[in-house]
């Protein structure tokens, strides 16, 4: 095949098959006497795992992943794609936060069952209103989760409806578990939206990005096996990651995880 044979499937340029291939996202090609390159199926097969990690993982990871395979580091593609989906999982868990906490603030109620407070609140009072000591306050802000306005004068803080709402949530999450960070992520999530009321109407749509990304993640999975098992050079110890499984192996039929493990006898299956 010709640079223009790859590209022409993609819709990409000739000299971006040149970029993947010197940037090691494509394998070496081999030259002709006259110098000209010479791709393969399996040439094809790395491109479109690559662009399919791209959409799936996005340009960095994709890269990361495919210079690991063609440096024989199989271990660390792997690990750069278990990256990828834990990052997804995050993403579920704290929309799945969002739901909840949308959920509980709904028509002006607040965390604590209580109506929502008007006007500016001190410290204090926020902190006797959820039942924590001001000092859990202060760490939240400075995790970024509450961020009150202080008052000109005085410097101390107040704390509007808005900031109310947040360390309501705050509270709520907190006891469900949830670490500050992951909080903080939920309070920015809440903020870009404009409030509780505009992002509701946005969770469907986050929902749908997500199942996309899961999908996606499962069709590049698909496409780099289809590569690895293309591959003219495979990674040290590929080989029987790839073929059949030893049934006398310790991860085989027969092993551990087998019919035959532990408690039970290596004979006749039953």
């Amino acid at each position: 095949m010709r640079p223009a044979d790859l590209a022409r499937e993609h819709g990409i340029s000739t000299q971006a098959i040149r970029n993947y291939e010197r940037d090691g996202c494509l394998p070496p090609a081999e030259r002709t006497p006259t110098g000209y390159r010479i791709y393969t199926e399996s040439h094809a097969a790395a491109l479109r795992a690559y662009l399919a990690l791209v959409t799936a993982y996005g340009h960095a990871t994709a890269g990361s992943v495919m210079t690991a395979l063609h440096a024989d580091r199989l271990d660390e593609a792997l690990t750069e794609l278990d990256r990828g989906h834990a990052q997804l999982l995050r993403d579920r868990e704290t929309l799945a936060a969002v739901r909840a906490a949308v959920g509980h603030l709904a028509g002006g109620v607040t965390g604590t069952g209580l109506p929502a407070l008007p006007g500016a609140r001190t410290v204090g009072e926020v902190a006797h209103r959820l039942g924590v000591t001001p000092a859990t306050l202060r760490t939240w802000e400075a995790a970024g989760i509450l961020a009150p306005a202080r008052d000109r004068t005085t410097g101390h803080r107040r704390y509007l409806p808005a900031d109310v709402r947040d360390a309501e949530l705050a509270h709520l999450l907190r006891r469900g578990g949830y670490l500050l960070d992951h909080i903080a992520t939920v309070l920015r999530q809440i903020r870009t939206a404009g409030g509780t009321g505009e992002l509701a109407g946005t969770l469907d749509g986050w929902q749908r990005r997500l199942t996309a990304r899961g999908l996606a993640m499962l069709a590049a999975s698909a496409r780099l096996d289809g590569y690895l098992v293309l591959r003219p050079a495979s990674p040290a110890g590929l080989a029987h990651l790839t073929g059949p499984i030893d049934p006398k192996g310790p991860m085989g039929p027969m092993g551990p995880t087998g019919p035959t493990g532990p408690g039970k006898p290596a004979g006749k299956a039953t």
